[in-house]
């Protein structure tokens, strides 16, 4: 097996949120605490840092250009050219502890997207649907730190991870409308080094987690086997995604987050984009709609 390559050594502290943009051919990333977005073109190999004025948990591409953006405090349009801001809605503004962490785009373009708790890491924020109209609608509480946010290939799945809790949920999700269905778990990570952060899905329906304080990411059959272990070379991967011209390389974002300076010195590429060759495509991800 190919080893995971570091592609740059951007050392975030909190690298997250990848997304490949198909038509633009570049992919994206933040660092949520630095509060920056990052762009890699990889034909060329340039990178920029993008200044955000706000720190960002999630975000996609938008039909209309620009980004849809998860920030901390609420959902807002973000135009990465010229800095402009279109406020959408906030997000929990009765909870002070909470702020918007990941998510991803459904195959019908609408933005699903969770909080985390990040002061006391309760159970108290929630999992919440952004319509293409904008509509604001929450599909379930009781969240401590939404993570892991994908969709199968026929988008009839979402799969989730309450990262303290340790477990990847399936949900039956309806393509028409977004309105979830039954959960059941389908992975456990009692006997795994790490917990669940970041996931996407391939184009053969399995899912891709990288694995908190893990070193590894796990690919899982749609049943929740273990398809496949994936070493990496620092302690913290944080999110996956496919992209390249063919959709054929997995990037992975990693962290120094919570890492001492002695940590940091042992592990030095702790916080850098890495990517693998594993032998399958992944799907591109839909562009919000609205």
């Amino acid at each position: 097996m190919p080893d995971v390559e570091l592609i740059v050594d951007c050392r975030n502290t909190l690298g997250e949120g990848l997304v490949w943009d198909v038509d633009a051919q570049r992919l994206y990333w933040t660092d949520i605490e630095e509060r920056a977005l990052w762009v890699l073109e990889p034909r060329s190999g340039e990178v920029t840092s993008i200044p955000l004025p706000e720190r960002i948990g999630c975000f996609a591409p938008r039909a209309r250009g620009g980004l849809v953006v998860a920030f901390a405090s609420g959902f807002a349009f973000f135009d990465p050219e010229t800095g402009r801001r279109e406020d959408i809605a906030p997000f929990e503004p009765d909870l002070p502890h909470t702020r918007l962490n990941d998510g991803r785009t459904d195959r019908q373009g609408r933005l699903i997207a969770g909080g985390f708790d990040e002061v006391e890491g309760k159970p108290v924020s929630s999992v919440v649907r952004l319509d293409p109209d904008l509509r604001i609608t929450r599909l379930f509480n009781n969240v401590a730190c939404a993570n892991g946010t994908c969709f199968s290939p026929d988008g009839r799945t979402m799969y989730f991870a309450d990262t303290p809790a340790k477990e990847i949920w399936a949900f039956d999700y309806s393509p028409s409308d977004g309105a979830l269905g039954k959960r059941h778990t389908i992975a456990r990570f009692d006997d795994q080094p790490g917990m669940p952060d970041g996931s996407c899905v391939d184009a053969e329906g399995f899912i891709w987690n990288a694995q908190w304080n893990g070193r590894r990411v796990l690919r899982y059959a749609p049943d929740g086997r273990v398809d496949r272990v994936l070493d990496v070379p620092v302690l913290n991967p944080t999110c996956v995604t496919f992209g390249g011209a063919e959709l054929d390389t997995l990037y992975i974002t990693t962290a120094r987050y919570l890492m001492s300076a002695e940590q940091v010195a042992v592990e030095p590429l702790s916080g850098g984009l890495f990517a693998y060759k594993p032998g399958v495509r992944g799907l591109p991800d839909t562009k919000f709609a609205g």
